[in-house]
């Protein structure tokens, strides 16, 4: 009841989306008591982590860090769940053709459904087989066939795979012939799996752009306008202008030498520039290749990691060689 009630904290779409993970990974839990529990971890997480870091910084306000840590323990646990429903989900799209023509040749040896079902359960199958010998039981037990497979779909989350289990029970209900069904449709998906391998190899070259743009061209260029600005900065406020002269003329340097601009202020929007441009550089990614934004969240660290350590190494490189010609 304790964990049902925190569960409450999020809003009602968030908990949908929590539950159907939990539908998909096959976790016995109440959803709720799921729910609940995963945000008591974020509470702790965030009190004790803001507490901590608090003591050590003081300059960000410790209920900002609390609130900071609780989203980040949120987005820690859902990312992983929803990550690994989507493998699960092509892993079974990639398997899928071959399943079903087994399924055809059983059914053509003279097995029943049920039994045809069962016979294709197949370690090779990876994570379908959990799901085909599911389906033969259900069957074999006295579940519809059409009901049995439908209620496979809730199982996965996979558009292909529901649309595939909906063709095959719109088929039963037709009465055809479901052996030959079963070809047609391994043939299908096998046609479409091609198409899609010719469309992502068409793309790759986007993707690599995307990727050495924002990993390696985007940090270099930073680095090098980073220093350079602050070089400009730190010659203009040393230049010493006559009061008269700054009176009689207007001049912008004047304005540019009273700059408060520092070195940490260039570094620190430089540095959430290329954490913002990372992310959104990832689900771009993931949009081109996979066709979904959340299949280029696995992309977003390794930009993150890549253009800061570029950026620093760039800075620290035009230091080294430039460092004893101007002094900043």
């Amino acid at each position: 009841m304790f964990y049902r009630l925190i569960s409450r904290v999020y809003p009602k779409k968030v908990r949908e989306s929590y539950t159907k993970l939990i539908n998909y990974l096959g976790i016995k839990t109440n959803p709720d008591i799921y729910i609940g529990f995963t945000i008591l971890i974020g509470l702790v997480v965030g009190i004790a982590g803001g507490f901590l870091m608090g003591m050590i910084s003081h300059q960000i306000p410790v209920y900002l860090l609390m609130i900071g840590l609780f989203i980040l323990t949120g987005i820690l646990i859902y990312v992983p769940m929803m990550l690994k429903v989507e493998k699960t989900a092509k892993e079974i799209e990639v398997m899928l053709p071959d399943a079903l023509q087994l399924m055809s040749s059983n059914l053509k040896s003279g097995l029943t459904v049920d039994q045809a079902l069962l016979a294709s359960v197949r370690p090779e199958f990876g994570s379908f087989t959990r799901e085909l010998d599911r389906i033969g039981k259900e069957i074999a037990i006295g579940k519809p066939i059409e009901k049995a497979l439908m209620d496979s779909t809730k199982r996965v989350k996979s558009e292909k795979y529901m649309k595939t289990m909906e063709l095959l029970a719109s088929g039963l209900r037709s009465g055809g012939e479901l052996s030959k069904l079963l070809d047609q449709t391994s043939a299908n998906l096998k046609h479409q799996s091609l198409v899609d391998q010719k469309v992502r190899s068409n793309v790759a070259m986007y993707v690599i752009f995307i990727f050495f743009a924002i990993g390696l061209g985007a940090p270099i260029l930073y680095g090098l306008s980073s220093y350079l600005v602050e070089v400009i900065s730190n010659l203009f406020s040393n230049i010493e202008i006559p009061a008269a002269a700054s009176d009689r003329f207007a001049i912008p340097i004047v304005q540019f030498s009273q700059s408060s601009i520092t070195k940490e202020f260039v570094t620190t929007y430089i540095s959430s520039s290329i954490i913002l441009s990372s992310i959104m550089g990832g689900f771009i990614i993931g949009l081109i290749s996979k066709g979904k934004e959340k299949e280029g969240i696995k992309y977003i660290p390794v930009l993150i990691i890549l253009a800061l350590v570029m950026f620093f190494l760039v800075r620290t490189i035009i230091s080294s060689f430039l460092g004893g010609l101007i002094e900043i």
